[in-house]
């Protein structure tokens, strides 16, 4: 039996389960119950150690953003900086008490900061020993000392011998220097696993930072008018984020127009939007730390011209082929080749590549398909506490139950392609085929991007903003008069997921 907020439908094949109502559950936090069971699977088989997970660090001035490090934020929801978990792994399981190191109240730096949670809260709230974060090293050489195992499993951004270190790096030099024979290792490839598959509780704050994408969508679509700046819908994007609770942008936000619609990552967003282009809007609310990413490409005139109906077609077309190859515990990698097969179908029917199987000259030698002349990126990928996460997405592994994927078609029509294409017999003779094509279609780039999360009952396509041809112009002749008020309903789920006061 469906849960009762998600109905059965057949939009692309029967393993669909849409979220059609975006109803959300109140009480979606994580429990500290979960995040002890996160720990627990972490070291589960470890060799003996001393664990060190580090928050992020502060920022350099205390009037720029700041948000947790995802390693340290999966394993206990602190969400303050400076912040260190030590745990001691004793034939595979946690012994003692973890211990929590965090900044202690001070009322003349929380004038300045705001109010910090402090030593003794601390012990209260996550039933850690806790501990004053400027004795994080003393603490850790006493260990060391008193006979605790003498390897230091790092969590976070370690990995010795890179050129550039990290703070973390360093302090992890400065640690196994002072304390002969510790020698330190990542265990990240241990919390990926785990961030791999999502609890009941992700998915959900998923959906919320979805919903809100979607509302933020909405927004841009109405507002959209040739002479406006990109930054003007930057702007109504992200304050429609932080209207709906969301934290921040989860990534930087992406509002490119004509030409910048062939940028894959552009986010200067400083340019007048033109009649007669595309814009290519790729945004991500991220909410308690969950990000969504959701693509969508629209008319600036609000209706499609036929070459930019021909592009966006294609895209939409290779959109459902993935899918509709998406099968729950089926492999990734499915959806990723019925994308690419019919993306070069589409542009060879539309004249920008020879055939579906073409290839061309691409360096030393080399060949190259023509289709990656257009569409150069990979599918899509895992969302979750990064907007990149951990997981299957549309490559390699299984949609296994848990899972959080995005698929992500593109056709990019750059106006210079022409003559960035090395200069062989071979390539000026494809050239001369596709010239009408491309010239027809140039500065055209279409993205549409939606999000998927899996669970035992299906596969649900969340990020239902429109995405048909006929449905986005409809949403674009509405009047935009201002931000659409709040939703009741949002409101309450935000307040009911709020870190919970110690």
């Amino acid at each position: 039996m469906m849960n009762t907020r998600f109905r059965s439908v057949t939009l692309f094949s029967a393993t669909f389960a849409i979220f059609a109502s975006f109803a959300l559950p109140l009480g979606a936090q994580i429990s500290q119950q979960e995040y002890a069971s996160r720990r627990t699977a972490a070291v589960t088989g470890l060799p003996d150690g001393v664990v060190l997970a580090f928050g992020a660090p502060a920022a350099a001035v205390d009037y720029i953003p700041w948000y947790q490090a995802p390693h340290f934020n999966y394993l206990t929801g602190f969400n303050e900086p400076d912040a260190a978990l030590v745990m001691i792994v004793r034939n595979g399981a946690i012994s003692g008490q973890p211990i929590l190191f965090v900044r202690p109240s001070d009322p003349a730096r929380e004038v300045w900061e705001g109010h910090r949670l402090g030593v003794e809260a601390a012990k209260r709230t996550y039933g850690f020993d806790a501990r004053p974060a400027a004795t994080l090293d003393r603490v850790l050489d006493s260990l060391f000392a008193a006979g605790a195992p003498r390897t230091l499993h790092v969590a976070g951004d370690y990995r010795p011998g890179r050129a550039l270190r990290t703070i973390v790096d360093q302090r992890v030099e400065a640690i196994t220097a002072r304390n002969t024979g510790v020698t330190a290792q990542s265990m990240n490839s241990r919390i990926n696993a785990g961030r791999a598959v999502r609890s009941a509780a992700e998915l959900d704050l998923l959906r919320k930072a979805i919903s809100i994408t979607v509302d933020a969508h909405r927004e841009a679509a109405r507002a959209i008018e040739p002479g406006m700046n990109e930054f003007e819908i930057q702007a109504l994007i992200e304050y429609t984020f932080r209207r709906n609770g969301a934290d921040r942008p989860g990534f930087g936000s992406i509002v490119g127009s004509g030409p910048n619609s062939t940028t894959l990552h552009y986010k200067t967003n400083d340019r007048f939007i033109q009649p007669g282009e595309v814009i290519v809007i790729d945004i991500g609310a991220a909410y308690r730390g969950y990000v969504a990413d959701v693509t969508r490409t629209y008319p600036v005139n609000g209706t499609f011209s036929p070459a930019q109906r021909d592009i966006y077609s294609a895209v939409r077309a290779a959109q459902v082929a993935a899918e509709n190859a998406a099968r729950v515990n089926g492999p990734a990698a499915a959806l990723s080749q019925a994308a690419q097969a019919s993306l070069a179908q589409s542009l060879a029917s539309l004249g920008l590549i020879e055939s579906a199987n073409a290839t061309y000259d691409c360096s030393s030698g080399s060949q190259c398909t023509q289709l990656s002349l257009y569409y150069m990126h990979g599918l899509g990928h895992p969302i979750g506490l990064d907007v990149h996460d951990q997981g299957a997405a549309t490559g390699s592994g299984s949609l296994v139950p848990g899972s959080a994927y995005t698929i992500e078609p593109g056709i990019y029509v750059r106006s210079n392609l022409l003559e960035i294409i090395p200069d062989t017999p071979a390539n000026r003779a494809m050239i001369a085929k596709i010239r009408p094509a491309v010239q027809k279609y140039a500065n055209i780039g279409v993205r549409i991007e939606d999000d998927y999360l899996v669970t035992a009952n299906g596969i649900e396509w969340v990020s239902q903003a429109p995405r048909e041809i006929a449905e986005i112009e409809a949403l674009m002749r509405e009047p935009w008069t201002g931000p659409s008020p709040r939703d009741p309903v949002k409101v309450e789920w935000y307040r009911s997921t709020a870190p919970r006061a110690p």
